[in-house]
């Protein structure tokens, strides 16, 4: 058991220090049941998680199978700072309406991936409120401006004369004393977060907390196009709050190759089931697409429900496999002549009239399943069934 659990806690993982910490801990949960404490931290910077998030809660999920308390740390401190990481520019500070519902938003979604009663939600700001002037100071004391400026993304803003706020590298230390407040065994995070994981290991050693946590860190869950890291602004991302059917349909539009990445960090199936997968598709008694389709049933009723993840399923192959309309879709009308790549705007199909006309150019707008040719079509009297890529569609009535 012990194996089987040290087996599934490395999966993925790209980084771990101090792994031999972690072997102890379950070894002392296998052996004398003792439970052991695993933080991960969350600023509330925006309200709606995507996949690439959840990566992380996946990684607690698998602690708490194997004994520990997770201490989801909610920094509504430390997110009127913003973390600075991977940032070329000082964050925007957010209000605290903001926050709040952010928070919210987040709890909701992460309960969706953890088991609520082995889940302890803190707050940052509950201890660093009244940690005080001499507090702070104190802390700041503990870390040299070299050694901040050892950070790659400071150090290339610095060389680059570009600003940093005093605030920012406040961050790393609160984040590491979030570690000493809650004497956490194990921090986990981004790899682009090592040098703040490093923070409360080391903290915790100047504090003399009589232990120091382990750092596992888990790699950065790479988009749709299998090349950058998931991403909103990218929009190559699967959102949590995504509908059923665009959740379902953008899992199987990743690549066979990519398929196997998301199963190792999305997937509950052990590490032994997904092996049987491969060496099913590699011998090929089972077809690379039947299998993405588990997975994206698996992903969609994590988030919905497996009633819905079958709908889904349903209505991808009417009309994917079958070139039919969807059942469901979106119904606008409008007074008068309209612009194709305005009527597609306004029906919240395409982003813009520029992004609209880029797709008609690529052959990738139909209207009543025809392509569409001309950009500057106008759209008389009548009914219309827009349609952009394979999964966006609405229909329109010109009065």
């Amino acid at each position: 058991m012990l194996e089987e659990a040290l087996k599934e806690i490395n999966r993925g993982s790209a980084e771990i220090i101090d792994n031999e910490r972690i072997e102890k801990l379950l070894k002392a949960y296998f052996e004398e049941g003792k439970t052991y404490t695993v933080k991960a931290g969350f600023d509330p910077t925006a309200p709606d998680l995507h996949l690439g998030h959840t990566v992380l809660l996946q990684k607690l999920a698998t602690f708490q199978k194997y004994g520990a308390r997770v201490q989801f740390l909610i920094g509504n401190f430390t997110a009127a700072i913003g973390d600075p990481t991977g940032k070329s520019v000082t964050r925007k500070i957010l209000s605290k309406d903001e926050i709040k519902s952010n928070i919210k938003s987040y709890t909701t979604q992460a309960f969706k991936i953890l088991d609520e009663e082995k889940t302890d939600i803190v707050y940052n700001k509950d201890w660093l409120d009244s940690l005080g002037t001499v507090g702070l100071i104190e802390l700041s004391s503990t870390l040299t401006v070299a050694r901040m400026l050892e950070r790659d993304d400071f150090s290339k803003r610095y060389s680059a004369n570009t600003p940093i706020a005093v605030s920012e590298f406040l961050y790393p230390l609160l984040q590491g004393y979030d570690s000493v407040h809650l004497k956490s065994d194990v921090e986990i995070g981004g790899t682009d977060q090592k040098f703040n994981l490093l923070m409360g290991r080391q903290l915790q050693k100047v504090y003399d907390v009589k232990k120091q946590q382990a750092v596992l860190m888990m790699p950065i869950l790479e988009g749709l196009d299998g090349v950058q890291k998931m991403s909103k602004s990218l929009n190559n991302y699967i959102g949590v709050t995504d509908e059923a059917n665009d959740m379902f349909g953008k899992v199987l539009s990743i690549s066979d190759e990519l398929m196997w990445r998301y199963f190792e960090l999305l997937s509950t199936k052990t590490i032994d089931e997904i092996e049987a997968l491969k060496k099913g598709v590699e011998d090929g008694s089972l077809h690379p697409k039947k299998v993405k389709e588990d997975l994206a049933l698996e992903i969609t009723a994590r988030y919905h429900s497996e009633q819905d993840a079958q709908n889904a399923k349903a209505e991808f192959e009417k009309v994917h496999a079958q070139s039919q309309i969807p059942t469901d879709i979106p119904e606008f009308s409008c007074e008068g002549e309209v612009w194709v790549a305005k009527a597609l705007v306004d029906c919240n199909i395409e982003p813009s009239t520029s992004q609209a006309r880029r797709d008609i150019k690529q052959g990738a707008v139909k209207i009543n399943q025809e392509k569409v040719q001309d950009m500057q079509l106008q759209l008389d009297a009548g009914e219309y069934i827009l349609q952009v890529g394979k999964r966006k569609f609405a229909k329109l009535r010109v009065n």
